[in-house]
């Protein structure tokens, strides 16, 4: 399959593994996402959330290559689709849609009733991505956060 192919690829999508996470960290950073080793997203971060939100954290499979994350949370009221991340060979080929279909559908066998992300306006393609599997961007709101320290 050539790389201009827009066919989905023969993958397979899984829960993450701690044993991921070099490679997760790593395609985030090839797809542009900032990442945190040493604050929110360390290591040990990484594997109490994995045993938080089991079976949320989900990775897409080439043969044996993770092409594609997301990371599916919740606070057993809402759930949140976050870190969403598909290596540029990949896109604009279903990966991302599959697992934001995959992550929304484990959000929603867990109880969750309303599912959402939050993505940055700056972004087309994202926002283009969750409006084609059915989300709408219909709540306008400011983002305020408080850092416990300046690499949380």
């Amino acid at each position: 399959m050539t790389s201009s192919s827009r066919k989905l690829p023969e993958i397979s999508i899984r829960p993450a593994r701690i044993e991921d996470y070099d490679e997760i960290l790593a395609m985030w950073r090839a797809g542009g996402l900032s990442a945190r080793p040493a604050g929110r997203e360390s290591p040990a971060a990484f594997a109490r959330q994995l045993a938080a939100f089991d079976g949320l954290y989900l990775v897409a499979v080439d043969a044996a290559r993770i092409v594609g994350v997301v990371l599916g949370s919740h606070d057993l009221r809402k759930g949140w689709i976050n870190r969403l991340a598909v290596l540029p060979g990949y896109r604009r080929r279903g990966v991302g849609a599959a697992l934001v279909r995959a992550c929304d559908a484990a959000l929603r066998a867990a109880g969750i009733e309303i599912v959402a992300a939050l993505v940055e306006t700056d972004n087309p393609a994202s926002c283009a991505l969750f409006e084609s599997v059915g989300y709408r961007a219909d709540v306008p709101v400011r983002y305020y956060r408080k850092l416990s320290h300046p690499q949380a």
